[in-house]
Order: structure tokens, then C-alpha cells, then sequence
């Protein structure tokens, strides 16, 4: 559990840190300070992905396992900060996208 606890908080902060400046009042900030916070939020993203995957990897997850787990929680991820922070709708397709996502995961779970 704290696997993914860690591996979602990564994600929060990994897709603030790609596209929080897309929101309309951001987008006149100077592009140099975008990549500063940018960096400031990867920053404590990597604080949260690197222990998940050393914890994970040293509780018998594989690297696939780990990879493909973060996967499917960005595209969750993603989806929630698309409509909530962007206003943009979901669609069908988003949701496709997420089921065969966890089709990945459990393709690589099952048997383990």
C-alpha cells in the first residue's frame, strides 16, 4: 500500500509540474520561471517516486510491475486534473484508454 500511496502523490505533483502553466493565467508567466517551478514541483515528485519504486522493488514488485502501476495511476491522475484543474471534458476515449492501461497491469500481475 505504500507503493502506490507514493507512487499517486509522484503523479500529483509530476503532472502539476508538466502542465499546471497550460491554465490560462499561467500562460503569460515568463517561460524561464514556468521551467523553474516546473523543476521545484519534479523536485519533490522524485522525492515521492524514488522511495516507491525502492520499496516496491524490495517487496518482490518486478520493474515492469512498477512502471506499468505508475502508468495507470498517471492516466488517473491525469484524467482527474484534465476536468478538475484544465475544465476539460472527459471523454469515451479517455476512458478506453484507462481500461486497456489496466489491462497492462493485470497481464502483469496475474501469476505473481
Amino acid at each position: 500500500m505504500p507503493v502506490l500511496l507514493l507512487l499517486t502523490l509522484s503523479n500529483i505533483f509530476m503532472t502539476f509540474a508538466w502542465y499546471w502553466h497550460l491554465r490560462s493565467g499561467a500562460m503569460a508567466k515568463p517561460l524561464l520561471l514556468v521551467i523553474l517551478i516546473s523543476w521545484g514541483l519534479a523536485f519533490v515528485e522524485y522525492c515521492f517516486a524514488i522511495p516507491a519504486n525502492r520499496i516496491g522493488y524490495a517487496g518482490g514488485w518486478s520493474v515492469a510491475q512498477l512502471k506499468i502501476t505508475q502508468e495507470a495511476i498517471a492516466l488517473l491522475v491525469f484524467g482527474v486534473f484534465m476536468v478538475t484543474f484544465l475544465g476539460e471534458p472527459l471523454q469515451w476515449r479517455h476512458l478506453a484508454a484507462f481500461l486497456c492501461l489496466m489491462g497492462a497491469v493485470a497481464f502483469l500481475f496475474v501469476g505473481r
